[in-house]
């Protein structure tokens, strides 16, 4: 055997550290991303699964989303319903089917977005963290909280807790309900909730003004307008913070389109303008408002839909409610499906994300409210939901927080617990500890 030269040699000792470095970072960016388990999709169930680096891109970067580093001021200028402006980036999601049909494919250039490593990118995985930033819009990712022991006498601290010892971690968003004129908020409970030592959360409160019909609050009722000068009075000495506040979440359930009935989609708008703006003007500038709809298309099919917007200048956030079922039917399929659910025809519909993006495109997204309903003849269809969320959220950029919404029982008997099985909540768990979930809160004023 003829000695091999020594130019072979040398190239042959060069290629070995080469090799090795590759390897190095082939299993370091594999175990960022959590490899499959982190993403919770175990091979053999569905097959192979798909397992992308995340998009974790600054916020302030995003074309349509504040500067994080801008001061919090609002501006008056926006008149209701002003549309998007020309030339506005709108964003897409590939899959979108009607009820019943197979999930469309995920498109080949966002398969390629999705693969591609930015630089913000790398400066995550160097050790940066994603956090809260102008109206609590995450630099990266998405915040992840819930609304514990909804329906339940067992609501607030105890069911908070209960919820994060069985999830196995830290929520960063708390979403409690209040109605009437009676109450003020946040409760001495919900600060101390917002305010937890090292644990520290961001507020969701919803409130119904249920004291006057839509149209009069929007002419001033007595009653109302006394309640919400108390309230901002309340808020701006006792809590400072930006919070996530919403008007009459879903309000489209009690549209009566019908003149004079003070709850028209245009007494809707006018009634969460007066609301917003009597606050702020009272002080109480630290709400962070959110428009919350339920992401059902026979309401966005009605044509009073759009008129139901406020205007830019009094909704910082669009919120969408949306709920996955076990059973076969409407709601049925992968999250792609149930929230951004597309029909065709004469009463077309482009899906709730597409339409929120084109619509509004300078509003960040969230789930305010969202679950999978349980069902005894499919005890799997939870789990699997679950696991398959890892991927699919990357298909949709524009969601910034996503909000569980907990409970054994709503009016209709049905259950949403993440642990109505051993397998949902082992996937609920690996769900919530994926990167792209974890965002500091850093409160601002």
């Amino acid at each position: 055997m003829s000695p091999r030269p020594r130019r072979f040699r040398l190239l042959q000792i060069a290629a070995v550290p080469t090799a090795f470095a590759l390897s190095v970072a082939t299993t370091l960016a594999w175990a960022w991303t959590g490899g499959v388990d982190q993403i919770g999709l175990p091979v053999g169930t569905f097959g192979d699964p798909t397992v992308s680096v995340p998009v974790l891109s600054p916020s302030a970067q995003q074309p349509g989303v504040p500067d994080i580093l801008a001061p919090a001021r609002r501006s008056s200028s926006s008149a209701p319903g002003s549309p998007a402006a020309p030339g506005a980036p709108v964003v897409v999601a590939p899959s979108a089917a009607v009820p019943g049909s197979p999930a469309a494919p995920t498109s080949p250039s966002l398969a390629r977005r999705a693969a591609t490593v930015t630089q913000p990118d790398l400066q995550q995985r160097r050790g940066g963290r994603c956090y809260t930033g102008h109206n609590l819009v995450p630099t990266c990712g998405v915040l992840w909280g819930v609304a514990p022991g909804a329906h339940t006498e067992s609501r607030g601290a105890s069911a908070l807790a209960r919820f994060e010892r069985k999830t196995g971690r830290h929520q960063a968003i708390y979403h409690a309900y209040h109605g009437g004129t009676r109450q003020l908020f946040p409760t001495e409970q919900e600060i101390k909730i917002a305010h937890q030592p090292g644990q520290r959360r961001i507020l969701f409160l919803n409130w119904k003004p249920e004291s006057a019909s839509w149209a009069k609050i929007a002419k001033g009722d007595r009653r109302t307008d006394a309640f919400i000068d108390r309230l901002a009075a309340h808020i701006k000495k006792n809590f400072p913070e930006q919070f996530f506040f919403a008007v009459h979440h879903e309000g489209e359930n009690d549209v009566r389109e019908k003149a004079g009935s003070g709850y028209t989609a245009r007494d809707y708008a006018a009634m969460y303008r007066h609301v917003i703006k009597r606050l702020r003007a009272k002080g109480a500038d630290n709400v962070v408002s959110v428009l919350v709809h339920m992401t059902y298309v026979p309401h966005a099919q009605k044509s009073w839909f759009s008129q139901m917007y406020p205007g830019d200048d009094v909704v910082d956030w669009i919120g969408l409610d949306t709920y996955a079922y076990s059973d076969p039917g409407y709601g049925h399929g992968r999250f792609s499906e149930v929230f951004n659910r597309r029909l065709e025809g004469k009463r077309a519909w482009p899906g709730f994300y597409n339409w929120a993006s084109r619509r509004h495109p300078g509003k960040p997204l969230m789930l305010a409210e969202w679950g999978v309903w349980s069902s005894k003849r499919n005890p799997r269809y939870k789990a699997e939901f679950y696991r398959r969320m890892g991927s699919e959220i990357r298909e949709f950029p524009r969601i910034k927080a996503m909000v569980q919404f907990e409970t054994p029982s709503n009016q209709k008997g049905q259950d949403s617990s993440v642990d109505s099985t051993p397998a949902a909540l082992d996937a609920y768990r690996k769900l919530g500890r994926l990167p792209i979930f974890q965002v500091a809160v850093t409160p601002r004023r």
